[in-house]
C-alpha cells in the first residue's frame, strides 16, 4: 500500500536552480517541464538578477517524449547565449529527458567553444531532493569547467556551507563565516552571493584548503576536488553559533590551516569579551523562569538542527527533547550525525529522529512532556503545533512565512546573540 508523505521539507533535485542562481551572473537552463521553475521557486527573496520567471526552458510536451528533445534543447542553449547575458550557462535536467533518455551531456558538449562557459548537472527529481541536486551542480563545475592548478596562494580557502535559498539565512551566514576567517589572516573565497560570482570560482583551484562546514551536504564535493584538483579539505560538522561553538571553530580552523596559536585565541577573546559582556547584561531574564522553558525541540535539516542543538545546550544551558532532523540523510551518514549530538555539554545527548514526514514529527511533539511552555524551532508548519501547546515558536528552517531575511544571520558570535533576541523576544512578548 502507498504511504503518504506528509509536508516534507525539500523539493525535487531540480531545485538546484536556485544554487545556480546564488552565483551571481550564473543562469540555469531548465530542460524540463514547463511548470518545474515556477513550482520550485517559492523562497522569498529570489528574483534577482536572473528571475525564475526568466529562467531559459525547454518546456518539454508530449511530443518531445515521444520524438525526443535534444533538438529543442541545442536551440534552447543557443539562444540562451544569443539573448541572456550571463557568466556561467547551467543545464538543469527534470524528470522527463532522463526518463526518455535524451542524452543532455552530448547536447551541452556541442557549446564547448562558446564564449560563456555551458555546463550541466543531472537534477531529475527521482534522483534526490535539492541538497542532493546542489552537490551535483557543484559537481559539474569541478567536473566539467575546473581544471588542477599548481599554482597555491598562501592563505586563500576556499568555504563552502549549506543549501542557498533553502536556508533563508544563507547569504548572511557565508558573509560572517568569511568575516571570522578573515581575523585568522587568512583569505575567505566563496561562490554564492553578492560579487561572487566567476571570478571567485576561477580562484577555486588555487586555494590551499577547502572548508566544508555542514552535516553532510558538501561531503563528496570535498572529496572530488581533493582527487582532481589536490586541495585538502576540513569537514566541520556544525554550522559555528554563539561563543562555545565559535571558539571550538577558530581553534579548529586555526589548527588546520596553520595560524599561530597566539593569533587565533587574541580574535578569540576579543570575541568572548564582548559576547559575555552582552549576555551579562541579560542574566536576569535567562534566570526568569517564567519566561522560558528549559526543554526544546529543533526541526530542521542537519544543518540547523544540529547548530541550534548545540548552541541551547552549551551556550544557554537549555535541556534538548526529541531533535528532528527533516532533509532525508543519507542513511550512510546519519551515525555519524548523531555522534555529533552526543557531544553536548554538561553531560548531555540529544535524543534525534530522522522523519521527514510531518505528521510524525508532530505527533512526537504532541506526546512529549516539556514540563511547562515548549520551545520549538522549526519551519512555519510548527506554528500551529506550537499555538496549540501555548508554547513558543521561532521560524528558523524551510518553510519560512513569517518573516523576510535580507542578509541576517545565525553564525558566529554575532549570530548567537541575534538568535538569543529572537528567541527571547517571542518569549518576553507572551508576558504583555
Amino acid at each position: 500500500m502507498a504511504k503518504l508523505l506528509d509536508r516534507q521539507r525539500y523539493k525535487c533535485a531540480l531545485g538546484a536552480m536556485q544554487t545556480v542562481q546564488a552565483i551571481e551572473r550564473a543562469l540555469p537552463v531548465l530542460n524540463s517541464g514547463p511548470g518545474c521553475a515556477q513550482k520550485l521557486s517559492d523562497s522569498t527573496g529570489s528574483s534577482g538578477y536572473f528571475s525564475p520567471n526568466i529562467f531559459p526552458c525547454t518546456s518539454i510536451n508530449e511530443k518531445d517524449v515521444v520524438f525526443g528533445g535534444v533538438k529543442k534543447l541545442d536551440s534552447t542553449i543557443a539562444n540562451s547565449l544569443k539573448v541572456i547575458d550571463a557568466d556561467m550557462y547551467v543545464v538543469l535536467t527534470g524528470c522527463i529527458p532522463e526518463i526518455v533518455g535524451d542524452d543532455t551531456g552530448e547536447v551541452v558538449s556541442r557549446f564547448n567553444d562558446a564564449d560563456k562557459p555551458v555546463i550541466y548537472a543531472p537534477t531529475a527529481g527521482f534522483k534526490g531532493n535539492n541538497y542532493k541536486g546542489h552537490e551535483q551542480v557543484i559537481d559539474a563545475i569541478i567536473d566539467q569547467y575546473l581544471t588542477p592548478s599548481d599554482d597555491k596562494q598562501d592563505g586563500l580557502i576556499n568555504i563552502f556551507a549549506d543549501v542557498p535559498y533553502q536556508d533563508l539565512f544563507w547569504l548572511g551566514n557565508i558573509r560572517e563565516l568569511e568575516r571570522l576567517i578573515k581575523e585568522l589572516g587568512l583569505t575567505p573565497n566563496t561562490i554564492f552571493g553578492y560579487r561572487r560570482g566567476i571570478d571567485n570560482i576561477n580562484k577555486i583551484p588555487h586555494a590551499k584548503y577547502n572548508l566544508l562546514v555542514s552535516p553532510w551536504v558538501g561531503i563528496n564535493n570535498m572529496k572530488k576536488m581533493e582527487k582532481k584538483l589536490g586541495i585538502p579539505y576540513l569537514h566541520y560538522k556544525t554550522l559555528p553559533i554563539g561563543a562555545t561553538e565559535t571558539s571550538r571553530f577558530l581553534r579548529t580552523v586555526g589548527e588546520f590551516a596553520g595560524v599561530s596559536n597566539e593569533k587565533v585565541e587574541s580574535v578569540i577573546k576579543e570575541h568572548e569579551d564582548y559576547y559575555y559582556y552582552l549576555i551579562e547584561r541579560y542574566a536576569d531574564l535567562f534566570l526568569e523562569n517564567r519566561v522560558i522553558n528549559k526543554q526544546f525541540s529543533v526541526v530542521a535539516d542537519a544543518h540547523y538542527a544540529l547548530a541550534i542543538t548545540r548552541f541551547l545546550v552549551n551556550d544557554l544551558g537549555l535541556v534538548p527533547a526529541k531533535q528532528f532532523i527533516t532533509d532525508d540523510t543519507p542513511k550512510n551518514m546519519r551515525d555519524d550525525i548523531v555522534k555529533e549530538f552526543n557531544k553536548l555539554n554538561y553531560g548531555l545527548a540529544a535524543d534525534v529522529s530522522f522523519e521527514t514526514d510531518t505528521y510524525k514529527i508532530h505527533e512526537a511533539i504532541r506526546e512529549h512532556d516539556y514540563h511547562g511552555y515548549p520551545l520549538i524551532l522549526g519551519g512555519y508548519y510548527e506554528k500551529e503545533l506550537t499555538e496549540e501547546l501555548k508554547g513558543n515558536f521561532l521560524n528558523i528552517s524551510w518553510p519560512v512565512q513569517d518573516k523576510v531575511v535580507f542578509d541576517s544571520f545565525y553564525a558566529g558570535y554575532a549570530g548567537g546573540i541575534r538568535l538569543i533576541e529572537d528567541i527571547y523576544t517571542v518569549a518576553v512578548s507572551r508576558f504583555n
